[in-house]
């Protein structure tokens, strides 16, 4: 194989071929790996604080991650599901745009769950 063509003679390296074709054919094959970040929110939660959430959302999107929106519902929160669903719908409404809603939010035992995907 050879290692410097540019030199004066050139340099060559006796190696094992089905070794260089192994390393060339990971090589091809690495890629980077998408992550599922999550952010856990309440239903009850201050305006700043989900600001706050959307834009840690916002940056795990913009670093090619999906990220993952869940809700969970203590005690008796769970009897008024519509108020975790106004919460998500502040979400979607800042996010919409600009990526997409992969799952939409749906209630799942005590928590809801939404899942968002970079463009």
């Amino acid at each position: 194989m050879e290692v410097a063509p540019n030199a004066n003679p050139p340099v060559c390296k006796i190696m094992d071929y089905g070794k260089f074709k192994y390393q060339q054919s990971k090589k091809h094959t690495q890629k980077k790996t998408i992550e599922v970040k999550e952010v856990k929110v309440r239903p009850n939660i201050d305006p700043h604080d989900l600001d706050l959430k959307i834009r840690n959302i916002i940056r795990f999107l913009e670093n090619g991650n999906k990220a993952k929106v869940t809700m969970f519902f203590r005690g008796r929160e769970i009897v008024r599901p519509e108020l975790g669903m106004q919460v998500f719908d502040k979400i979607i409404e800042r996010l919409e745009g600009k990526y997409n809603i992969e799952t939409k939010p749906k209630l799942q035992g005590k928590s809801m769950t939404m899942i968002i995907a970079p463009k």
